[in-house]
């Protein structure tokens, strides 16, 4: 039996990992989980919100699902999220963005993925006060960084056949760092001549992904860019609700939803679980369970199909109900 990290987060992060479990335990898949808690709520009792077991237990099984972690604003707590991609790092954020079934959009035929570093970047937390007026935070930008997302996005792109890779930067200002990302970008691009190449500055592609996204395939950009264009991108297929994300390295990976914890509907039973579930199907193809996450994702999409759906898709179906409603789908 497999053995995967469950880290199970706070605010509505229990309620969804209670429905994602029960879909993945209804396909007839056993796993063993190894569950731990992270976030807001162990602070008081461990003094972080990311407790050192919870590395050792993804180390020790290599693949975790995660469900939302709160990090305090505030106080002196760096994002657990960061900490995780740091410790592990797992330097590729990988989040696909493609129209689910019966999900009204603006646009039909997007099919895209945002390729992220995921170590670096201003996330490295390298900030300090000059004065009491003045803040500094440094943007890091290594070769070695650079390169191996840049490597990447280039053989996701041949791997799952896709015909281009964009790289997208503010190197007309930040000409030093952003230059070295798009300086790798290119050197990398001549081992991969059968994938077409573009180069596009990342105000200008968050213009053009508003305007007709189908234009794009891959992307591959620095951290902070690639944080605010995935959530961009989750906005043209329905929204945080469904946006699924992956966190991958040499020596591990973790699987997780972009959305956030959503105190607010904490206990309210109104949460959607789909985008953990999403996550979860590509954890399950990540370990070669394609049966599973071919059997779950039908269930799942047969599901959107009869428009079933949670509040936040315009349904009327509680968190638990949905999950009723996919279970009943698998078989």
């Amino acid at each position: 039996m497999t053995a995967i990290t469950l880290i199970n987060g706070d605010g509505i992060g229990p309620e969804i990992c209670d429905s994602v479990v029960k879909i993945i335990e209804a396909s007839g898949l056993k796993i063993d989980w190894d569950v731990q808690t992270a976030g807001a709520d162990v602070i008081e009792d461990e003094g972080t919100p990311l407790p050192p077991r919870v590395l050792e237990s993804i180390k020790v099984n290599k693949v975790a699902l995660k469900a939302p972690v709160t990090t305090p604003i505030g106080r002196d707590f760096r994002s657990v999220n960061v900490q995780l991609r740091r410790a592990l790092d797992l330097y590729a954020n990988v989040r696909p963005c493609k129209n689910l079934p019966n999900i009204k959009t603006k646009f039909k035929n997007v099919d895209l993925v945002v390729i992220r570093e995921n170590t670096e970047d201003l996330y490295a937390g390298h900030e300090h006060k000059i004065d009491e007026n003045t803040a500094e935070t440094i943007k890091v930008i290594t070769r070695k960084a650079s390169d191996r997302i840049c490597r990447y996005a280039f053989d996701y792109a041949t791997r799952y056949k896709r015909k281009e890779v964009c790289v997208a930067t503010k190197a007309n200002i930040c000409k030093l760092s952003d230059g070295l990302f798009l300086e790798c970008f290119r050197n990398v691009a001549k081992e991969f001549p059968k994938i077409n190449t573009r180069e596009i500055l990342v105000d200008n592609l968050c213009m053009q992904l508003v305007q007709d996204p189908t234009v794009f395939d891959v992307l591959v950009m620095p951290n902070m860019y690639g944080d605010i264009v995935s959530d961009l991108t989750a906005g043209l297929i329905g929204g945080l609700g469904v946006a699924q994300g992956a966190n991958l390295g040499l020596y591990g990976a973790v699987f997780e939803p972009v959305h956030g914890s959503a105190p607010d509907l904490k206990g309210k039973n109104k949460a959607n679980p789909s985008a953990l579930l999403l996550s979860a199907i590509e954890m399950l193809r990540y370990i070669k369970e394609d049966k599973y996450a071919d059997k779950i994702e039908k269930a799942l999409f047969k599901t959107f199909e009869a428009g079933e759906f949670t509040e936040d898709l315009g349904g009327k179906l509680s968190t638990t109900e949905f999950t009723d409603a996919v279970i009943a789908k698998l078989k």
